[in-house]
């Protein structure tokens, strides 16, 4: 299995030769060559796995023998996937599962991806991101450094899982001002030596164009060794694919019947990874992008018309992971729609990366969006705080912001006779003040947390320059 990049003008390299990077020489993302494919006779074997045995049968598919030897990589993943680092499953759930799902109503679902160390769905690639870093730098003798962006987090994921780690160092770029307390305290109160924040006087987009200017100086990324762990990380994703296998398996008994996802999308890698497994055979009917009031995606979905914003129109809302204007995923998806076609992905990102827009609408390959099962819908503010309050009232569950927005636009786009999965990204504990605004009531968080706000943080405060952090990446390393 070799990977290549979506603008076509990259070598295909390995699993492991992409793992560290991030984006591809050319600008463009990896993506495999091909497809693996699994059948209905692997559906079947996959419905008595847990979930280490699920995830290796995934992965080592995109993952050569001969790259990481199989033996190496199932103990990676029993390492990660394991009850006591996803311990905060829901009362009820059971640990073991890893992402449990928790039943609403008929054909509606939560599918619980936010039991790790930072409450969020992150964890569920990062953990194993990080343990798989440690172990292609342990074989090579090498170093890195971690350049990411985070609108809330990704960054405390990241840092929990390479905190400590051998030969890494993490640099993350958060939005001044702009995360929840609670985001703001599990990344700023980390004190290891390896660990680096900076507060970008900006949004999340300004954060994330500086790592990509900075991937895409080639020498400068050589010469420091910088890589990556945001979503643009192919690992990232091939990790994401496991839990729509999980939660297709988890709520169906026949590979003839269909379901499908919402998805809370900002950047749009989690929904990305839904749209890898479909491609890989997964029965999914629906994939479902929810968005908040920074709604480019639903936009797209809607009229065919991509039109990042401009960091002054991009808003901060009460679900701030999602506060983005330019999903660096998407690219991934458009490559898809457009045949595999790198030269045109590279013609499209090229007014993107220039401050405009495209429009799919003339060459007809909007028409064909339907095909690979994409709807969408939007969420705001008002609509969300309903949303937690009916949640609650009707099942007795609290929820956070963001999986508010997914469950608004999933009630919206449900067919009743197929099962609706929508995936919880964040526990409610990590968004204290919305929770209190919606219901009049702290919601519960684990006892391990308690007091994390005023524990010393430790960040520094940058302006959106990209030549202030390399500056800043010279001077720790």
């Amino acid at each position: 299995m070799k990977y290549i990049s979506t603008r076509g003008q990259s070598p295909a390299l390995t699993f492991s030769e992409i793992l560290l990077g991030g984006l591809a020489p050319d600008g463009g993302l990896y993506l495999p060559e091909q497809y693996p494919q699994f059948s209905d006779a692997d559906l079947n074997a996959m419905r008595g796995m847990n979930y280490r045995d699920l995830a290796f049968a995934i992965l080592s598919r995109l993952v050569d023998n001969s790259d990481i030897p199989h033996v190496d990589l199932k103990a990676i993943i029993d390492k990660t996937y394991r009850a006591e680092v996803y311990q905060y499953a829901r009362a009820g759930q059971n640990a073991a599962d890893i992402t449990p799902t928790l039943k609403l109503e008929d054909n509606l679902y939560l599918l619980s991806l936010s039991n790790g160390p930072t409450l969020a769905f992150k964890d569920m690639a990062m953990q194993l991101l990080g343990n798989l870093f440690e172990y292609v730098l342990s074989k090579t003798g090498q170093t890195t450094n971690i350049l990411g962006a985070t609108s809330g987090d990704t960054g405390s994921a990241a840092e929990y899982a390479m905190r400590g780690k051998q030969g890494v160092r993490v640099f993350m770029l958060s939005p001044y001002q702009k995360m929840s307390r609670f985001q703001t305290a599990q990344m700023f109160s980390l004190q290891d030596d390896n660990i680096f924040n900076i507060a970008v006087k900006g949004v999340f987009d300004d954060a994330q164009d500086m790592v990509k200017a900075v991937s895409n100086d080639h020498a400068f990324k050589a010469e420091y060794k910088i890589g990556a762990v945001n979503s643009i990380n192919w690992g990232r994703i091939a990790a994401q694919i496991v839990y729509y296998f999980k939660g297709y398996l988890a709520v169906t008994s026949s590979n003839s019947q269909k379901v499908s996802f919402t998805v809370p999308s900002g950047n749009f890698g989690n929904i990305c990874a839904g749209h890898i497994a479909r491609m890989m055979g997964l029965p999914i009917d629906q994939l479902v992008v929810a968005t908040n009031e920074n709604d480019v995606l639903d936009e797209f979905f809607n009229t065919g018309v991509y039109a990042p914003r401009s960091s002054a129109n991009t808003y901060h809302t009460s679900s701030p992971s999602m506060d983005i204007s330019k999903a660096s995923n998407f690219e991934r998806f458009i490559y898809d729609l457009v045949g595999q076609d790198g030269s045109k992905v590279r013609e499209l990102w090229s007014a993107v990366d220039a401050g405009g827009k495209f429009d799919l609408n003339a060459q007809g390959y909007f028409a064909k969006v339907a095909g690979f099962g994409f709807v969408s819908g939007h969420s705001n503010h008002a609509h969300r705080m309903q949303t937690i309050r009916a949640t609650k009232a009707s099942y007795g569950v609290t929820i956070d912001t963001h999986t508010a927005d997914g469950l608004k636009v999933a009630l919206e786009q449900r067919k009743a006779d197929v099962p609706m999965l929508v995936l919880e990204t964040a526990l409610p504990a990590k968004f204290e003040e919305a929770i209190v605004e919606a219901l009049g009531e702290v919601p519960e968080r684990p006892a391990s947390l308690a007091g994390l706000e005023d524990l010393p943080q430790t960040s520094s405060v940058m302006d959106v320059s990209v030549d202030a952090i390399k500056a800043f990446i010279r001077a720790n390393t």
